[in-house]
Protein backbone atom coordinates (compact mmCIF):
# COMPACT_ATOMS: atom_id res chain seq x y z
CA UNK A 1 0.00 0.00 0.00
CA UNK A 2 2.86 2.44 0.98
CA UNK A 3 4.32 1.43 -2.37
CA UNK A 4 1.36 2.66 -4.55
CA UNK A 5 1.03 5.23 -2.34
CA UNK A 6 4.67 6.31 -2.87
CA UNK A 7 4.72 5.68 -6.82
CA UNK A 8 1.19 8.03 -7.02
CA UNK A 9 3.38 10.61 -5.11
CA UNK A 10 5.95 10.23 -7.54
CA UNK A 11 3.84 10.50 -10.68
CA UNK A 12 2.14 13.52 -9.53
CA UNK A 13 5.19 15.98 -8.36
CA UNK A 14 7.22 14.32 -11.92
CA UNK A 15 3.99 15.49 -13.47
CA UNK A 16 3.72 19.57 -11.51
CA UNK A 17 7.32 19.90 -11.94
CA UNK A 18 7.08 19.11 -15.87
CA UNK A 19 4.17 21.35 -15.77
CA UNK A 20 5.94 24.27 -14.03
CA UNK A 21 9.28 23.41 -16.69
CA UNK A 22 6.48 23.98 -20.01
CA UNK A 23 4.68 27.52 -18.25
CA UNK A 24 8.81 28.51 -17.76
CA UNK A 25 9.41 28.05 -21.67
CA UNK A 26 5.84 29.73 -22.46
CA UNK A 27 6.64 32.69 -20.06
CA UNK A 28 10.20 33.14 -21.48
CA UNK A 29 9.32 33.01 -25.08
CA UNK A 30 5.92 35.56 -24.46
CA UNK A 31 8.29 37.60 -23.15
CA UNK A 32 10.90 37.43 -26.27
CA UNK A 33 7.55 37.54 -28.58
CA UNK A 34 6.70 40.57 -26.59
CA UNK A 35 10.25 42.19 -27.03
CA UNK A 36 10.20 41.11 -30.84
CA UNK A 37 6.97 42.48 -31.58
CA UNK A 38 6.86 46.26 -30.15
CA UNK A 39 10.67 46.27 -31.84
CA UNK A 40 8.82 45.43 -35.23
CA UNK A 41 6.06 48.08 -34.49
CA UNK A 42 8.55 50.50 -33.82
CA UNK A 43 10.29 50.19 -37.16
CA UNK A 44 7.40 50.10 -38.49
CA UNK A 45 5.77 53.18 -37.79
CA UNK A 46 9.17 54.41 -38.35
CA UNK A 47 9.06 53.31 -41.93
CA UNK A 48 5.48 54.30 -42.57
CA UNK A 49 5.80 57.88 -40.85
CA UNK A 50 8.57 58.58 -43.36
CA UNK A 51 8.33 59.43 -47.10
CA UNK A 52 10.17 61.60 -50.00
CA UNK A 53 7.38 64.01 -49.50
CA UNK A 54 7.46 64.23 -45.21
CA UNK A 55 10.77 63.58 -44.83
CA UNK A 56 12.03 61.26 -42.12
CA UNK A 57 9.74 60.34 -39.40
CA UNK A 58 9.71 58.77 -36.14
CA UNK A 59 9.28 55.52 -34.48
CA UNK A 60 6.36 55.30 -31.98
CA UNK A 61 7.97 53.16 -29.77
CA UNK A 62 4.91 53.90 -27.01
CA UNK A 63 2.18 52.54 -29.65
CA UNK A 64 4.34 49.59 -29.76
CA UNK A 65 4.02 49.23 -26.51
CA UNK A 66 -0.12 49.82 -26.75
CA UNK A 67 -0.53 47.11 -29.61
CA UNK A 68 1.59 44.81 -27.82
CA UNK A 69 0.12 45.02 -24.65
CA UNK A 70 -3.82 46.07 -25.51
CA UNK A 71 -4.64 43.97 -28.98
CA UNK A 72 -1.54 41.35 -29.70
CA UNK A 73 -1.04 40.30 -26.37
CA UNK A 74 -3.28 36.73 -27.36
CA UNK A 75 -1.70 36.67 -30.34
CA UNK A 76 1.99 36.59 -28.69
CA UNK A 77 0.98 34.32 -26.21
CA UNK A 78 -0.21 31.76 -28.96
CA UNK A 79 2.82 31.93 -30.89
CA UNK A 80 4.81 31.54 -27.65
CA UNK A 81 2.92 28.84 -26.97
CA UNK A 82 4.00 27.10 -30.02
CA UNK A 83 7.25 27.29 -29.62
CA UNK A 84 7.19 26.43 -26.07
CA UNK A 85 5.48 23.56 -27.01
CA UNK A 86 8.21 22.37 -29.59
CA UNK A 87 10.77 23.09 -26.95
CA UNK A 88 9.19 21.37 -24.23
CA UNK A 89 8.88 17.82 -26.69
CA UNK A 90 12.66 18.95 -27.49
CA UNK A 91 13.49 18.09 -23.94
CA UNK A 92 11.19 15.23 -23.63
CA UNK A 93 13.21 13.59 -26.77
CA UNK A 94 16.37 14.41 -25.74
CA UNK A 95 16.10 13.30 -21.86
CA UNK A 96 14.35 9.68 -23.40
CA UNK A 97 17.14 9.57 -26.14
CA UNK A 98 19.54 10.13 -23.07
CA UNK A 99 17.78 6.46 -21.22
CA UNK A 100 17.72 4.86 -25.03
CA UNK A 101 21.04 5.48 -25.72
CA UNK A 102 22.16 4.20 -22.06
CA UNK A 103 19.98 0.73 -22.04
CA UNK A 104 21.29 -0.15 -25.07
CA UNK A 105 25.02 -0.20 -24.41
CA UNK A 106 26.13 2.63 -26.40
CA UNK A 107 24.54 1.16 -29.69
CA UNK A 108 25.54 2.70 -32.83
CA UNK A 109 22.13 2.43 -34.85
CA UNK A 110 20.10 3.84 -31.53
CA UNK A 111 22.53 7.18 -31.60
CA UNK A 112 22.10 7.49 -35.46
CA UNK A 113 17.60 7.16 -34.69
CA UNK A 114 18.52 9.88 -31.54
CA UNK A 115 20.74 11.97 -33.88
CA UNK A 116 18.11 12.03 -36.73
CA UNK A 117 15.41 13.27 -34.68
CA UNK A 118 17.36 15.39 -32.64
CA UNK A 119 17.99 17.22 -36.05
CA UNK A 120 14.21 16.77 -37.17
CA UNK A 121 13.07 18.69 -34.04
CA UNK A 122 16.07 20.97 -34.83
CA UNK A 123 14.44 21.96 -37.98
CA UNK A 124 11.06 21.72 -36.70
CA UNK A 125 11.62 24.62 -34.10
CA UNK A 126 13.86 26.36 -36.43
CA UNK A 127 10.44 26.33 -38.84
CA UNK A 128 8.52 27.48 -36.63
CA UNK A 129 10.24 30.37 -35.14
CA UNK A 130 11.12 32.05 -38.48
CA UNK A 131 7.28 31.46 -39.37
CA UNK A 132 6.46 33.05 -36.15
CA UNK A 133 8.43 35.96 -36.66
CA UNK A 134 6.83 36.37 -40.32
CA UNK A 135 3.44 36.38 -38.36
CA UNK A 136 4.53 39.13 -35.80
CA UNK A 137 5.73 41.43 -38.83
CA UNK A 138 3.30 40.85 -40.97
CA UNK A 139 0.88 41.59 -37.41
CA UNK A 140 2.91 44.22 -36.94
CA UNK A 141 1.96 46.43 -40.25
CA UNK A 142 -1.40 45.13 -40.84
CA UNK A 143 -3.20 44.33 -37.18
CA UNK A 144 -4.39 41.45 -37.88
CA UNK A 145 -4.62 38.37 -35.30
CA UNK A 146 -1.95 35.60 -35.39
CA UNK A 147 -2.78 32.78 -37.52
CA UNK A 148 -4.54 35.38 -40.63
CA UNK A 149 -0.67 37.22 -39.61
CA UNK A 150 1.18 33.94 -40.70
CA UNK A 151 -0.29 32.50 -43.28
CA UNK A 152 -0.23 36.03 -45.08
CA UNK A 153 2.97 36.91 -44.13
CA UNK A 154 4.28 33.46 -45.13
CA UNK A 155 2.84 34.06 -48.92
CA UNK A 156 4.62 37.48 -48.45
CA UNK A 157 7.87 35.58 -47.65
CA UNK A 158 7.72 33.33 -50.05
CA UNK A 159 6.35 36.50 -52.79
CA UNK A 160 9.72 38.37 -52.12
CA UNK A 161 11.69 35.62 -51.38
CA UNK A 162 15.38 37.09 -52.41
CA UNK A 163 14.34 40.29 -50.34
CA UNK A 164 13.63 38.56 -47.66
CA UNK A 165 16.88 36.24 -47.72
CA UNK A 166 19.21 39.24 -48.79
CA UNK A 167 18.38 41.06 -45.73
CA UNK A 168 18.71 37.88 -43.29
CA UNK A 169 21.85 37.27 -44.32
CA UNK A 170 22.80 41.05 -44.42
CA UNK A 171 21.41 40.73 -40.55
CA UNK A 172 23.38 37.88 -39.44
CA UNK A 173 26.07 38.94 -41.17
CA UNK A 174 25.94 42.53 -39.13
CA UNK A 175 25.10 40.90 -35.87
CA UNK A 176 28.11 38.47 -35.78
CA UNK A 177 30.75 41.03 -36.36
CA UNK A 178 28.79 43.47 -33.89
CA UNK A 179 29.25 40.70 -31.11
CA UNK A 180 32.99 39.85 -32.21
CA UNK A 181 33.65 43.52 -32.06
CA UNK A 182 31.74 44.30 -28.85
CA UNK A 183 33.77 41.76 -27.08
CA UNK A 184 37.30 41.89 -28.33
CA UNK A 185 36.68 46.30 -27.70
CA UNK A 186 35.93 44.71 -23.98
CA UNK A 187 38.63 42.41 -23.63
CA UNK A 188 41.26 44.88 -24.85
CA UNK A 189 39.85 47.47 -22.48
CA UNK A 190 39.78 45.06 -19.60
CA UNK A 191 43.34 43.64 -19.83
CA UNK A 192 45.04 47.51 -20.55
CA UNK A 193 42.92 48.18 -17.13
CA UNK A 194 44.30 45.83 -15.49
CA UNK A 195 47.67 45.68 -16.48
CA UNK A 196 47.53 49.65 -15.62
CA UNK A 197 46.24 48.91 -12.48
CA UNK A 198 48.83 46.88 -11.60
CA UNK A 199 46.25 44.00 -11.12
CA UNK A 200 47.87 40.86 -13.43
CA UNK A 201 50.39 40.69 -9.58
CA UNK A 202 47.19 40.19 -7.81
CA UNK A 203 45.94 37.11 -9.72
CA UNK A 204 47.89 33.89 -11.17
CA UNK A 205 46.17 34.48 -14.03
CA UNK A 206 44.34 37.07 -16.58
CA UNK A 207 42.71 34.51 -18.01
CA UNK A 208 39.50 33.36 -15.64
CA UNK A 209 38.56 37.67 -15.22
CA UNK A 210 39.10 37.79 -19.41
CA UNK A 211 36.59 34.87 -20.17
CA UNK A 212 34.13 36.23 -17.72
CA UNK A 213 34.14 39.67 -19.54
CA UNK A 214 33.82 37.63 -22.82
CA UNK A 215 30.97 35.70 -21.65
CA UNK A 216 29.36 38.90 -19.77
CA UNK A 217 29.91 40.53 -23.03
CA UNK A 218 28.87 38.66 -25.32
CA UNK A 219 25.33 37.97 -23.42
CA UNK A 220 24.91 41.48 -23.43
CA UNK A 221 25.50 42.02 -27.29
CA UNK A 222 23.70 39.48 -28.41
CA UNK A 223 20.29 40.68 -26.00
CA UNK A 224 20.70 44.16 -27.38
CA UNK A 225 22.02 43.56 -31.11
CA UNK A 226 19.51 40.40 -31.24
CA UNK A 227 16.61 43.57 -31.73
CA UNK A 228 18.22 44.17 -35.06
CA UNK A 229 16.92 41.37 -36.81
CA UNK A 230 13.37 41.54 -35.82
CA UNK A 231 13.66 45.33 -37.11
CA UNK A 232 15.59 44.10 -40.40
CA UNK A 233 12.58 41.46 -40.85
CA UNK A 234 9.99 44.10 -39.94
CA UNK A 235 11.44 46.97 -42.35
CA UNK A 236 11.39 44.74 -45.13
CA UNK A 237 8.00 43.22 -44.59
CA UNK A 238 7.07 47.09 -44.94
CA UNK A 239 8.93 47.10 -47.41
CA UNK A 240 7.14 44.47 -49.50
CA UNK A 241 3.57 45.56 -48.44
CA UNK A 242 4.45 49.28 -49.63
CA UNK A 243 5.49 47.80 -52.75
CA UNK A 244 2.62 44.89 -53.23
CA UNK A 245 -0.01 48.36 -52.59
CA UNK A 246 1.82 50.73 -55.20
CA UNK A 247 2.00 48.42 -57.90
CA UNK A 248 6.06 48.12 -57.37
CA UNK A 249 6.47 51.55 -56.65
CA UNK A 250 6.81 52.40 -52.86
CA UNK A 251 5.68 55.64 -51.36
CA UNK A 252 6.68 55.15 -47.80
CA UNK A 253 10.30 55.04 -46.30
CA UNK A 254 12.81 57.15 -45.35
CA UNK A 255 14.76 59.99 -48.00
CA UNK A 256 16.92 58.08 -50.17
CA UNK A 257 16.34 54.61 -48.27
CA UNK A 258 15.11 52.97 -51.49
CA UNK A 259 17.96 54.10 -53.07
CA UNK A 260 20.31 52.77 -50.65
CA UNK A 261 18.71 49.19 -50.78
CA UNK A 262 19.27 49.60 -54.44
CA UNK A 263 22.73 50.51 -54.61
CA UNK A 264 22.75 47.51 -51.65
CA UNK A 265 21.22 44.47 -53.33
CA UNK A 266 20.70 45.51 -56.68
CA UNK A 267 17.18 44.52 -57.72
CA UNK A 268 15.91 44.38 -53.82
Amino acid sequence: MKTITGSKDSNFYLYANLFMFFGLLWIINWIKAKTQFIAMVAASTYYFNSSKEKGEGSAEVMTAFHFCYKYHSGSLAFGSFIIALIQFIKFIFLYMAQKAETMSGENTMVKCIVKIGGCLIQCIEKICDYINKAAYSYMAVSGDGFCTSAWNGFLLNMKHSMKFAFANFLASMFIFLGKLSVVFFNLVCVYFIMKADGDMDKVNSATGPLVLVGIVSFMCATIFLGLFDETVIALVTCVAVDSDLNDGEPQYGPPTFHDHLDKIGGDF
